[in-house]
């Protein structure tokens, strides 16, 4: 692999029972983050992002980001887990430790964003419609008292997604709409707000339709992923015609530390992302691709980095699209 690639996975949910061992409530293998990571690390990843997604998960994130000086998270809550306010019994006391939490994240050097927040009408069993956009709009707030950009989902819900981020577009520094599933005409809409960014991954990729959305989409407003250990990129997806790096793979019952489990995504796999990107746009230049998306992701979740990230971008001219 290509020393000269550097890559930032911006969502891995290292706090999902299955990098613990855990397969639907069986223990098939032991924890494994190290081994993981050791791969994510050879394949040219440089950093990673673990996601929160309630306040108990968020501090988690927040421990397993300070076990390696290249693993950052954010601190949220998603749209499926919103009832986590009400049902706490207190939804400001709930909302005042997401602060302090960000807040002692942040002073760690470790939470870089705040979410993963935003609307998924396609998972609306878990939690209303209008109890994920009150606590939607709730965390614009969170992100606004400690100045740090959005790590944001939607699924299914263009219109009001748009909606609220209108409203509060004051209120965030920049943000990304992460697994970005939608169609040309949604991509379009998040195009609108200048300080948003999409994110690519396994998920955005299964069909034609997705790829002729994605080549909308300017590199210059991009950023990759995994959202492992989902989203992988399977062999039935139209994305799969443009993947180069492949690893061995057992399944999860014959665990192998030196190798991925099988249907188990993991961040060394944001390299085909970057790969069917390029395939896609027509890019030649992985390299100077993968320059582009991690001075993007420096912009937003890390910019006291931003003169580096430029510094390698000045090797060559990064207009890449047409």
């Amino acid at each position: 692999m290509s020393s000269s690639v550097r890559m930032i996975d911006i969502a891995v949910n290292f706090t999902d029972s299955m990098f613990k061992g855990i397969y639907n409530g069986r223990q098939c293998h032991a924890a494994d983050i190290p081994a993981v990571l050791a791969r994510a690390w050879s394949a040219g990843v440089d950093r990673i992002i673990v996601t929160g997604g309630s306040l108990h998960e968020s501090k988690e994130a927040l421990a397993i980001a300070e076990t390696d000086g290249r693993l950052y998270c954010t601190v949220g809550v998603h749209p499926t887990r919103c009832k986590e306010f009400e049902d706490s019994g207190d939804p400001e006391q709930y909302f005042q430790a997401l602060v302090s939490l960000a807040r002692e994240g942040i002073e760690k050097g470790k939470v870089v964003a705040i979410g993963e927040c935003g609307l998924d009408y396609d998972r609306l069993h878990f939690c209303p419609a209008e109890v994920q956009k009150k606590y939607f709009e709730r965390q614009f707030e969170l992100a606004e008292a400690v100045k740090l950009p959005m790590f944001l989902h939607m699924r299914a819900a263009a219109e009001d997604f748009c909606d609220i981020l209108k409203r509060n577009k004051e209120r965030f520094i920049a943000g990304v709409a992460h697994s970005f599933t939608g169609s040309a005409e949604e991509r379009d809409k998040l195009l609108a707000f200048e300080n948003l960014f999409i994110g690519i991954n396994g998920c955005s990729l299964k069909t034609h339709e997705n790829l002729d959305a994605l080549r909308g989409i300017p590199v210059e407003r991009m950023m990759i992923e995994t959202d492992s250990p989902y989203c992988e990129i399977r062999s039935t997806h139209a994305a799969m015609q443009f993947v180069k790096s492949n690893w061995p793979s057992k399944k999860k019952e014959k665990y192998d530390p030196d190798s991925t489990v099988k249907g188990r995504n993991e961040p060394c796999f944001v390299r085909q992302v970057l790969e069917v990107v390029a395939g896609a746009k027509g890019v030649g230049e992985i390299n100077r691709l993968s320059k582009v998306l991690y001075h993007n992701t420096c912009r937003v979740f890390f910019p006291n980095d931003l003169d580096t990230a430029a510094d390698a971008l000045l090797e060559g001219d990064h207009s890449i699209d047409e």
